[in-house]
Order: structure tokens, then C-alpha cells, then sequence
């Protein structure tokens, strides 16, 4: 129409655009945080999750960081100064397998020597590069707001704080070293702490062995899994209750094969329906007879060198890996007669979280970070937390209760955080160097010229050669964040709104760790809010994993779809801490509300903006209903939920703004006939823009390129620089209006299911008929007749005889016949 031509010339929405959209916001800068403690405004610190840097991300894994996005883009709308930053997390086991298996090579091997241990450093280094600009690519290319720090877990200047945190608690009695038993992987070569540790079932045996009383030479069948254990074996067990065994406490019995004696002794953690209700009490089989050994003071016998093969003192099984021996006992035993049966069972046996190789447990010296102390004190603090959702809150209590030891924190591996230590070879002093520095103790020249402990050469001063766990730096992720140790004042202020996002699958390990640490090293607890998210899963429910060949790339999706579409999907894919799995018609969904967002905004453009305007009826009335709308999305936002706004926002433009809003004042803002009066015309402008200028604005955390696109356009400035709407009505106010919203909705689609049903098309008129309508709609009829051409009255309590109901209180009075044309 001349006079109204659309202001946004593009006609359709393109893809092209995100990519503008990226160049744009990295030229503006538009998302850099401030660290500067005089910043007045409140600090908001996502403790991002710092992704393992060992592969590109699936699908999955990019709505995860994607959601995460959102939110810091909602608490910059409600004024934030909201520091999310993305770094990687370079450390641990999980670079170094995939570098063993990319070329071929054994870490231990290889670096055997400085040479060759800083060879495999680089190698490490190399695959984290690349693997790094892969996710850091997709990222960028989703349109996430993350503040880039390229100073990772494995940089010298988190290495520092990590290290600082190693020295204070060992100084501090809170780390200590101890020669015990720990769960070990053959295969990395390295001690695993219990959150690291993952089960898998599998079949195998339980054998029936034979034991002779002492006494009288009586047999005694004991039912086992590890027979290969049995040159460990300290002791029998049976349960007080069970009478089959009752008088043999106190007795001894006579190992098969080795021929030791072992105590016969009554415990209640024995199961009588287990087996034949007698257990062997071995060294060690599992954490069970840890405890018991600890427990009723038994003498260990280590029977498995780190390798994974049995010891001198296994006897005639000694050289042999695990599961040869076993098989080889086996076959001694049927030999003597002293095997009964096997039993073919499933069971769940430990096994490593990187490699997946069955664990042992042996004897080694590491360094242990106390926790048991501190269990019920990380319970308390955890109750503190605001945790969404709060069904979560139990995997943690559970888990806080589950821990039988302290942590070991010390790794026989390399591409990690070094233990800054020194022993000394003449005294056995364990020297700590003065925090501020990255100490390489395996490279490095001790900080000391002479034992401080006995006066001993430096050269009696030896180098820790070990790594921390990948948890132990992890852990204070917060407090990098934070910038602890670099500016006090920033700490205090950013650590009281600090926020973790991250996935239920490292409730046991990445929030719990960060719980214990925090509050070891500050006394307080690490966050106000804990966000957890269900697992992604592919289209058939599974997780994505390359052995099952359901690994999606999210590239080519961003390309078909675009960013806007695939965020969409994240968005609404599930509730907040339930699983969510891919769905392409849900991304294709999402395109298609981009181009119902495009198109909404090119038809608002064609309207000027008034400044000063009085709302109509009608307009007062949708605005009042968008403000219900916008209160519940920022309740749901606050709530650090994406599900809900994503859920309302669509409703609400799609099916409210664009469906019935703009077809009802669609007439009055062309004002074709100038039947409307410049202010009643200008109203219908004015509440176009408001609804379209408040929609893009909460829509803008979730799809922040169309919307900053088309608020650009119209606007003139970046929609991400807004502030979250202020609603226009409240109260009573806000209810009555919006409740004429409301029914106006209700009142369309019973007129447009009566032109249904009469075979007319939405557009035509009906001519022979009266639509009657509650008097509360009455101020708002001239815009419904305009819409439908039709004769609509309002009735005071009752309809006149004749009308037919054609909803919940509207009715249609027939005056005449009339044919669909």
C-alpha cells in the first residue's frame, strides 16, 4: 500500500546474516565482560564448563554449552555485568589416550625419559590445539556469548593457582601421603580415584572352592569370583545368624593350594544366601575387603604389580596377567579335586572411565586430599544451594554418603598439573616451595640450595615426577573465574552470584570436588546456583557414542538450519534436568518460527513509531496479555529455565501476536478507507512496536540473531544492549485487560470454526448472521467486526431465542441462508 512499504527491504530471512551477526558483535566488542571491582553493576560468574578438549562436540554436547548461553544472555538483559568465559580443559587422562591411540604409542614408554616426556607433552599439545579451534568454532558459530580465555587448565597461570591451592592444604595438614590400597588401571598406569571409577556387567564365574577345616580336615566350600586372590586370602567369614556354620568361629582353615592357615571369624556384613554363605576375605578383591582388612586388623598380601600381572607371591600363577592366572588356578584346582563347581553369573566389575579396562586394586604410595571429615560440612553448605532442578540436589547427598576414603590425588601420568614437591633422598623430608609459581619438579632445579630439614646437597633433593588428578585443577574452576588469588575485591563480589551449569553424568566429580575445594580453601560455599542438565541422547533415546555410529555432527545442521533454528531445538527439546534428544522436525520448527519472526518484524516495519499515542481498548488489552506472557518467562529465565520462555514465547508470537493480534488491528493501522481516527490508527501502530520490540527482546537469549537482526533494522541498535521489558499494566488492571485478551482469542476461533464449518473461507463475510458476544468485549467490537465482516452485539445476560452456541459464551443468530461461495 503506498505510504506503508516496509522499512526491512529483505523480503526473506537468510542464513548469511548469522554470519554477519558474528563479525558484527566481535568488532563491537558487545559482549566483554569487566573484571574491574569499581564496575557498579552486580557480577553474575558462569563457571563454564571447560570441555575436555579430545574431540569435536555432537550435537548434544553444543545444545548443552548452547543453553548456557542463553542464560548469561538473560542476566545481561536484567543488568548483569555477567562474566562467562570459555576456556578449555587440556588436563588429564582423556588427551592422553587419545593421543596414545592417534599415534600408535604408550606414554609410559615414551617418556621414560625428560626427552621423551616432554616429546609426548607436545604431542598432547598438538591434538588440544586442534581439537580446541574445533569446538571453539562451533561455538562461535552458534552465536554463544563466551568470553574466550585462552589461558586453559594445562596454562601456566592456572597451573599457579592449582598448585598454590596443593601447597596451603598441605601445609595445612589437609593433604597427606600414605602407602594403602587404590583402585589402579593396568593399562593408563595410574591410581583412580572412587569418582572415577565406572561399572560395566559382564559374565564370568562363581567357583565353589574347597578349604579344609584344620581340625579335622572337614571341607569348608567357599564360593568366589577371584580365585586368583587366593594366596591373599587372610580370613573366612560367615554371618552370626547363620546356623550352617555356627561353632566354627575361632577355627582355622587351610588355603587350598598355598596351604596357609586362615581365621574363621562371624561378621554381619556377610550375605548367607550369597554362594554357600562363607566368604573369602582376600587382598584385595574389592572395596569390601579394604574395609574388612582395615577393619579387623588383617595383614595384607599384595599379590598384582601395577602392570596387571600377579606378584612372586602368587606362586604358580606369579607372571601372569589377571585373567590368564585366574584361568590357570582354575584348572590347578580341578587338578586336586578342590573345585566343586562354577557357576556362570553377570556381575558389575570396575572399570576405568578413560580406557574402560578392568581395575585393580593394589598397593601404592600416593598423596591423599582428606574428605571423609569433611562430608557432613559439604552437605550443609550444599543445602545452601539453589539447585534447579532440585530433584538433582539427592544424586549429590547420595554420592557425599557413598565415600569410603579420602581422595588419592596424585597420577602416575604427564600432561597435567605437576606436583610442586621435593623429597629428600638423605631425610625424607617432603619440601613445598613458596606459592606464585609453576614448579615442573621432573625438569626443574629444586628452589632450595640445601635441604632446609637436614642441610643435605640440593643434589639429594628429588623431583615429584607425578601429575594431580584432572579433578584436582577442575575443581577450582570457580575460582578462576572468580579471579581468586589475582583481585580480592573481584572475588568477593563475583562469588556470591556464581552459577554452575553442567550435566547430571559429573554431579559425583565436577560439583562435588568443586564443593569440597571451595570450602577447604575458603569456608564457604562455591556457588549460589547449580543448573543441571539431563544427558543428550540421539533420535532412538541413546546416547551418541562412535561405536554405535550415532554421533551427529552439529556443522552441517547449523548450515541447513541455521544457528537460530538448531538454539530453538536446545531451547525446547525438554525440560530443565531431564533428558533431551535430537529431533530434526524440532529444528525444522525453529526455521520456521525465524521466518515468522522475519516476516512479523518486515510487516511492523512498514509503521512508524509513535511517540506519543493513547491506547486503544483492544491494544491496551494485548499488551496487558504480553505482560502475563513476559512475567512468566522471566520467572522461568530467573529460574535459569529455557524450556518455559522458549515454550511461551512461541506461543505467545506465533499463536497470540501474529495470529490474532495483527489480523485485528491489521485494518486500523492501514486505515485503508480512513475509517479509523489518526489516534485510533496510531494506537495500532504504537502497540505493534511494543509487542514486536518486547518480543524480540525475550526471545533474544535463546535466538539472539534474528532477533538482533530485525531490532537493528527497525530500531537501531543492538537488541542485546535492551533491558528485559517492564510490564505496562499490573495487578487487577493487568488481569481485566488481559482477560479480555483472552476471550477476543476465544471469540475468533469460534467464528472462524462457524466459517468452517459453513465451507467459507476465513476472509468472507458472513451476511446472514448475528454473532453475540458477553458485554465485557463491547469496547473492542469495531476491530472483531472489521477482522470477520460480521454483524457482532453484545447481550447483557441472556442471548435472544434462536442464537446456537458456538463456544463458551458466544452465540450466532442465523437471519437467512447463506451459500459458501
Amino acid at each position: 500500500m503506498p505510504g506503508y512499504k516496509p522499512r526491512i527491504k529483505e523480503k526473506r530471512w537468510s542464513i548469511d546474516y548469522e554470519k554477519e551477526l558474528i563479525k558484527t558483535w566481535e568488532e563491537e566488542g558487545l559482549y566483554k565482560p569487566s573484571l574491574d571491582p569499581e564496575d557498579p553493576r552486580p557480577v553474575i560468574a558462569i563457571d563454564t564448563p571447560p570441555p575436555y578438549a579430545s574431540g569435536k562436540w555432537h550435537v548434544a554436547g553444543a545444545a548443552h554449552y548452547a543453553q548456557i548461553d542463553m542464560i548469561a544472555r538473560y542476566f545481561r538483559l536484567k543488568g548483569y555485568n555477567v562474566v562467562v568465559p570459555f576456556y578449555a580443559d587440556r588436563n588429564g587422562l582423556p588427551v592422553e589416550v587419545q593421543v596414545e591411540k592417534t599415534y600408535g604409542i604408550y606414554a609410559h614408554e615414551m617418556a621414560k625419559t625428560p626427552e621423551g616426556r616432554e616429546k609426548f607433552l607436545s604431542l598432547c599439545r598438538e591434538f588440544l590445539d586442534k581439537a580446541e579451534a574445533e569446538i571453539v568454532n562451533v561455538w562461535r558459530r552458534m552465536g554463544c556469548s563466551f568470553d574466550y580465555w585462552r589461558d586453559g587448565t594445562d596454562s601456566p597461570k592456572y597451573r599457579v593457582m592449582t598448585q598454590a591451592t596443593f601447597i596451603e592444604l598441605f601445609k595445612r595438614g589437609l593433604i597427606y601421603e600414605d602407602h594403602r590400597p587404590v583402585r589402579w588401571c593396568p593399562r593408563c598406569r595410574t591410581t583412580l580415584a572412587e569418582a572415577e571409577v565406572e561399572y560395566r556387567e559382564e559374565e564370568g564365574y562363581l567357583y565353589y572352592i574347597v578349604y579344609k577345616l584344620k581340625d579335622d580336615g572337614r571341607d569348608l566350600v567357599v564360593a568366589t569370583t577371584r580365585p586368583e586372590l587366593l594366596a591373599g586370602c587372610a580370613a573366612l567369614a560367615y554371618n552370626p545368624d547363620d546356623e550352617r556354620y555356627r561353632g566354627l568361629k575361632g577355627k582355622k582353615a587351610v588355603a587350598p593350594i598355598y596351604g596357609h592357615e586362615v581365621e574363621i571369624l562371624e561378621h554381619p556384613a556377610v550375605d548367607p544366601n550369597y554362594g554357600t554363605g562363607l566368604m573369602m576375605i582376600c587382598s584385595f578383591g574389592d572395596e569390601d575387603d579394604v574395609r574388612l582388612f582395615n577393619e579387623l586388623g588383617l595383614k595384607p598380601k599384595w599379590l598384582i604389580n601395577p602392570d596387571g600381572t600377579m606378584r612372586p607371591e602368587a606362586g604358580p600363577i606369579a607372571g601372569l596377567p589377571v585373567e590368564e592366572a585366574r584361568r590357570k588356578i582354575v584348572e590347578l584346582l580341578e587338578k586336586e579335586g578342590l573345585l566343586v563347581k562354577k557357576e556362570r553369573i553377570v556381575h558389575k566389575i570396575p572399570i576405568c572411565w578413560r580406557c574402560k579396562t578392568p581395575l585393580q586394586i593394589i598397593y601404592r604410595r600416593e598423596y591423599f586430599l582428606k574428605q571423609l571429615e569433611f562430608k557432613e560440612d559439604i552437605k550443609r553448605i550444599a543445602s545452601e544451594i539453589d539447585f534447579r532442578p532440585e530433584m538433582h540436589r539427592r544424586k549429590l547427598y547420595d554420592w557425599i554418603d557413598s565415600i569410603s576414603m579420602d581422595w588419592p590425588i596424585s597420577r602416575d601420568r604427564y600432561y597435567g598439573t605437576e606436583i610442586p614437591l621435593w623429597t629428600c633422598r638423605r631425610c625424607g623430608a617432603k619440601l613445598v616451595p613458596e606459592a606464585g609459581e609453576y614448579y615442573q619438579p621432573w625438569r626443574m632445579e629444586p628452589p632450595w640450595d640445601k635441604c632446609p630439614e637436614c642441610g643435605a646437597p640440593k643434589e639429594y633433593l628429588e623431583g615429584e615426577k607425578r601429575v594431580f588428578d584432572t579433578w584436582f585443577d577442575s575443581s577450582i574452576s570457580v575460582l578462576y573465574v572468580t579471579q581468586w588469588m589475582r583481585d580480592k575485591r573481584f572475588f568477593e563480589k563475583a562469588i556470591k552470584n556464581a552459577l554452575r551449569p553442567q550435566g547430571q553424568d559429573i554431579i559425583r566429580t565436577w560439583l562435588y570436588y568443586s564443593l569440597l575445594r571451595v570450602y577447604q580453601l575458603t569456608g564457604r560455599r562455591a556457588f549460589r546456583w547449580v543448573r543441571i542438565t539431563g544427558m543428550g541422547l540421539d533420535p532412538k533415546g541413546r546416547p551418541m557414542h562412535k561405536s554405535l555410529g550415532n554421533v551427529i555432527d552439529p556443522d552441517p545442521v547449523i548450515e541447513e538450519y541455521g544457528a537460530d533454528a538448531f538454539r530453538f531445538w536446545s531451547a525446547i527439546a525438554s525440560k530443565l534436568g531431564y533428558d533431551y534428544r535430537f529431533d530434526e522436525n524440532k529444528i525444522k520448527t525453529g526455521r520456521n518460527f525465524v521466518t515468522k519472526l522475519w516476516n512479523l518484524a518486515r510487516f511492523v516495519s512498514a509503521f512508524p513509531e509513535p511517540e506519543e499515542y493513547t491506547l486503544q481498548p483492544l491494544d491496551r488489552a494485548f499488551i496487558a496479555l504480553q505482560d502475563s506472557y513476559l512475567e512468566e518467562v522471566d520467572e522461568a529465565y530467573n529460574g535459569l529455565n529455557v524450556y518455559e520462555p522458549i515454550s511461551k514465547l512461541y506461543e505467545f508470537a506465533w499463536d497470540i501476536y501474529a495470529s490474532h493480534y495483527v489480523e485485528l488491528a491489521k485494518n486500523r493501522a492501514y486505515n485503508r478507507d480512513s475509517a479509523y481516527t489518526r489516534e485510533e490508527q496510531e494506537s495500532a501502530w504504537a502497540a505493534l512496536h511494543i509487542m514486536l520490540r518486547r518480543t524480540l527482546i525475550a526471545l533474544s537469549p535463546i535466538m539472539p540473531f534474528v532477533t538482533d537482526y530485525a531490532f537493528r533494522k527497525l530500531y537501531g541498535s543492538s537488541v542485546h544492549l535492551q533491558r528485559y521489558p517492564e510490564p505496562v499494566y499490573h495487578g487487577e488492571e493487568r488481569e481485566r485487560l488481559a482477560g479480555i485478551a483472552r476471550r477476543v482469542i476465544e471469540l475468533n476461533k469460534a467464528i472462524w470454526g462457524y466459517k468452517r464449518e459453513r465451507g467459507l473461507k476465513l476472509s468472507q463475510p458472513i451476511e446472514d448472521a448475528v454473532v453475540y458476544a458477553p458485554k465485557e468485549l463491547e469496547s473492542v467490537l469495531p476491530d472483531i467486526i472489521a477482522m470477520h465482516k460480521v454483524k457482532v452485539e453484545v447481550y447483557d445476560s441472556e442471548p435472544p431465542a434462536g442464537a446456537k452456541p458456538v463456544g463458551d459464551g458466544f452465540y450466532i443468530l442465523e437471519t437467512g441462508v447463506e451459500r459458501a461461495a
